[in-house]
This record gives C-alpha cells, structure tokens and sequence, in this order.
C-alpha cells in the first residue's frame, strides 16, 4: 500500500523524550484514557529498537564490507535528502541520513477498521496527535488480535505494511531496508513525502496530512527527475498506479452512493457487492488490455474488498488536485505553497474540506 505516516509515533516520540524527566505518575497520566499502557510500551520499545539500529549513511558508502547494491541505494537516498531540502524547501535535519535494517519487509502493520455501510474510520485517538484513522503496531500478532476483536464487534477491517513513517521531526528518522524493496522514484518519494509531514501536520485530520505530503511526494519527484535529466513521472508503473487509485476512488463513490441511498439493509448488502464485482470487471479489462496482462494487482483485487481496504485511498488521494491547485495558486512555489497550507490547516474543518474538494476520479 505503498508509504503510511503513523501520527501515533508523534505522540510516542514526545514521551519518550518526556520519560526521562517526569514521574512514573506524571507519566501514567499521560496515557490514561487513551488505549492501555501495554499498547504504548510496545510502541516505545519498536521506536527503542529502530532508533538502536541506525547507522550512519555516509559511515556505510564508505565501508568496503557495504553491498554495492546497498551502498547505491544510501548514495542515492543522501542525494534525495539534499534535494528536499535545496530545492523543495522541505526540514534540514538528520532525518534520513542514518541506515537501519529492521529485519523484516515492514517495519509497521498499520490497521483500518469500518463500519459495514460506512466510509468513515474508525478513528484511535491518541496523546498530542489526536485522532486518526489507523492504528500501528510494530507486533504482527497484536494487530491480527485487535483486527480479530473488532470483526466479532461487525467491524470490517484490513491490514497494510507500512514501509516508512515519519515522527515528525521528534527523532532524526532513519532509511530503512523496507524502503528499499522498489525503484529509485518509489525511494525518492518516501523521503519527499515523509519529510513533508515534518514540514506540516494537522493533528486530527489524516486526509489533509496525506494528501499534503503526497502532493509534495508527487511534484518534488517531477522536480527531482527534471534535474536529473530523468525521464518524467508517467512511465508505466506510475501510470498503472494512478489508473488503480482512479478505480479504487470510484468504487468508494459507488459504495458511497449505495449507503446514502436509504435502502434497506439487505438491499444495500446485494448493491455492494455488485458495486465490487463491477470494480474487477473494469480491473480485469484494464489488465488484460491497455496493461498488457501486468498482474501485480490481482492479489489485492481478488482479496477480500471491504471500506476498511478502500480508506487509505480515500486517505492518501482524495484531496490531492485540491493541493495541486492551491499550489499553482501559490505560484508554483514552494515556500508560498507550504505557507498557504498552513493557513488552510488553521481554518474550520468544512472550510479545509470545500476548499480541497474536487469532482469524481476520471475513468482509466
């Protein structure tokens, strides 16, 4: 599912920070009321063992043991991160100039949960940075039991691997193996879009924070790749995934559609799952046609498809053409931009939400 910010790790990264100075009490006062202290002593021991396991990029390019796949990646990502900050006016700081290889292909399971006719979130509310719509888990196994526990509430749900996530600038984050299973762009953009997060984050709105930081993720890579003398984002990967969001982002207004349209329970059952079964019809067409049988989809697709599966997308693209065009409003600039976006942050949540709208996905 591609990169997921984990607004719980802001919190997580002020009480580690706030550990070391306060009281056993002052610190159980702070996580009461908001999940159980065990929940956030696992997070605070994940964060433990990353933060442990970085190494110096600069340290690793020059070690003559460092694979040179490896070390063209490092090389790569330290090019990146000068990029963001040169030419995209985006934090400059130790974020992403350190390597940590967390032993597995994520380094957290983000889950979604639902309702059965519902869009919405379920949100998880958290110290400082309110609330949002997933929670995370460094432990495979706490999130299969949590997702388990809301499904016998008549919860949908879904789980997705989260490659990065940003503490918001708490701790210098690292680039981390799981950043490094794609291409350059796909590398490239992490960095772009997590260091966005630490540029502007608005506690309690994850739709404007994702689709701010995947704006950003989208034209510093057009940037990026027009000072390199790259050939431009609308290569065949990019073009597959922006058809496949289009489809998923279709669907959700479907779906939306059928849970507005008042109609019983049952009914509103049997036009979901027609609205579903019509998505893989187009899926299959579009597969086997323009993309010339590319599969790499068929898993998610032929998965189970619930609201819980379809939230990232609404998450993380929804309000995308609403920042594209507060940017060329901005003046294609990106100090201007990032300034109008603050401002936006601050109006009332209907302001933000007319302002950012934009009309249905276009067909593939």
């Amino acid at each position: 599912m591609g990169r997921f910010h984990l607004p719980t790790r802001f919190a997580i990264g002020r009480l580690l920070r706030t550990v070391g100075r306060c009281s056993l009490p002052t610190l159980l006062a702070l996580l009461a009321g908001c999940s159980t202290l065990d929940y956030y002593a696992h997070l605070a021991q994940g964060q433990y063992a990353l933060l442990a396991a970085r190494e110096p990029i600069a340290k690793l390019v020059a070690a003559p043991s460092t694979d040179e796949a490896l070390r063209a990646k490092l090389k790569l990502a330290l090019e990146a991160r000068t990029f963001a900050s040169k030419s995209l006016a985006l934090p400059d700081n130790g974020s992403y100039t350190d390597y940590a290889d967390v032993g597995r292909p994520w380094v957290l399971k983000n889950l979604f949960a639902a309702k059965e006719f519902s869009l919405a979130p379920v949100e998880q509310c958290v110290p400082i940075a309110g609330c949002v719509a997933y929670r995370g888990y460094y432990d495979d196994r706490r999130a299969q039991a949590e997702a388990e526990r809301l499904k016998r509430e008549g919860y949908e749900v879904y789980i997705g691997d989260v490659p990065a996530y940003s503490t918001l600038g708490w701790f210098d984050d690292p680039v981390m193996n799981t950043m490094l299973r794609w291409d350059d762009d796909e590398l490239v953009g992490i960095i772009f879009h997590e260091l966005a997060h630490q540029r502007l984050y608005l506690p309690g709105d994850t739709a404007f924070n994702e689709s701010f930081a995947s704006f950003v993720e989208h034209e510093g890579l057009r940037r990026w790749q027009a000072a390199r003398g790259l050939p431009a984002a609308g290569n065949a990967r990019s073009v597959r995934a922006e058809q496949f969001t289009a489809l998923m982002l279709r669907l959700r207004e479907r779906l939306q559609a059928i849970y507005d349209g008042g109609q019983p329970d049952d009914a509103k059952r049997q036009a979901k799952a027609q609205a579903i079964e019509t998505m893989r019809e187009e899926y299959r067409a579009l597969r086997d046609g323009e993309w010339q049988g590319y599969s790499g989809y068929d898993e998610f697709v032929n998965g189970e498809i619930n609201n819980a599966k379809l939230l990232p997308f609404g998450l993380y693209h929804a309000l995308i053409p609403g920042f594209a065009r507060l940017f060329v409003a901005a003046g294609d600039d990106f100090p201007a931009f990032y300034a109008a976006a603050e401002t936006l942050s601050k109006a009332d949540p209907d302001t933000r939400q007319q302002t950012l709208d934009m009309p249905t996905a276009p067909a593939p």
